[in-house]
């Protein structure tokens, strides 16, 4: 029998799904929870795993403190980008009061975490952890997004790290079954199913989510941006009140005059920037304080 592994994908506030999956895996999938080899993830995705793994005994107050959070920083004037305010030491402190003493040695080996660094834009699954303060610096670094959480990388053995989510949203391990987990409707094991598709995929760095009509009209900025790759899967009516021809024509001209003249590191630029603002985006919408709520 092939080894099961968990992975959680990156999703920012939307992570209060992956402790839904989390708690409801405790309550009735004990059986699988004791087969399960190694526990993956990236930014939200690797905190939930970290606590699935190491403590899931304390998955509600990590729900408690997810809500408390977003709370905290949807009352500041800009968000987490209001000076002054420090959106890393805050979750820091959330990281280091959950995770017990001995995190490290339960995680080390079986919890692989996505993070990205910042000078080469390769992506490295961390799963060595000879400390505890090494385990909180990967988790860290794996969940801090440029500008939005700060601006300066996380160090971790010398070099400085930034969002997994970059470069590998949804790590798969090469051995053994992956179970996929995310709170976006796509190719994915336990995921939402979401009304209104079209029949498009965007794959965001490893991750396929099923497009619907809010993803579908912010297709071409989203290319531009370099952030997704599309593909159509199969043929079917076009369900959005636009043109088809059209909106292929924008995602080709977007490409073209934004992404083609830029390379190099000014192609991880662009895409840390509008994941900056997608991020934003999605942590003051009325979609991520409806999952917050409907969770609780």
């Amino acid at each position: 029998m092939k080894p099961i592994n968990l992975s959680f994908a990156a999703c920012g506030f939307l992570g209060i799904y992956h402790l839904g999956a989390a708690s409801a895996l405790c309550k009735h999938g004990g059986k699988l929870l004791k087969d399960v080899k190694a526990f993956a993830g990236a930014s939200a995705g690797s905190l939930v795993a970290s606590v699935l793994l190491t403590a899931p005994q304390k998955i509600e107050e990590c729900n408690k403190f997810t809500y408390d959070f977003a709370e905290e920083i949807r009352r500041q004037s800009f968000g987490a980008l209001t000076p002054g305010y420090d959106f890393m030491a805050r979750l820091r402190s959330g990281v280091e009061s959950i995770l017990p003493a001995n995190a490290h040695e339960l995680a080390h080996g079986r919890l692989h975490v996505s993070i990205t660094n910042s000078r080469t834009g390769r992506n490295c699954l961390a799963s060595s952890f000879p400390s505890r303060e090494d385990l909180v610096q990967v988790l860290l670094a794996s969940s801090f997004l440029p500008i939005y959480a700060g601006l300066k990388p996380v160090e971790y053995k010398g070099q400085k790290w930034v969002d997994g989510s970059f470069t590998n949203s949804l790590p798969i391990l090469p051995v053994g079954r992956t179970v996929t987990i995310s709170p976006f409707s796509g190719r994915l094991d336990v995921s939402p199913q979401d009304k209104g598709r079209l029949h498009f995929y965007l794959s965001v760095t490893n991750q396929e989510v099923l497009t619907s009509k809010t993803t579908g009209v912010f297709l071409p900025i989203v290319t531009a941006s370099s952030l997704v790759f599309l593909e159509e899967t199969s043929p079917g009516p076009w369900s959005l009140p636009v043109d088809k021809a059209l909106l292929w024509s924008s995602v080709r001209a977007a490409t073209r005059r934004v992404v083609r003249p830029y390379a190099g590191p000014h192609k991880f630029l662009i895409l840390v920037l509008s994941k900056a603002l997608l991020w934003s985006s999605v942590n003051n919408s009325i979609f991520a304080k409806e999952a917050i709520d409907g969770n609780q």
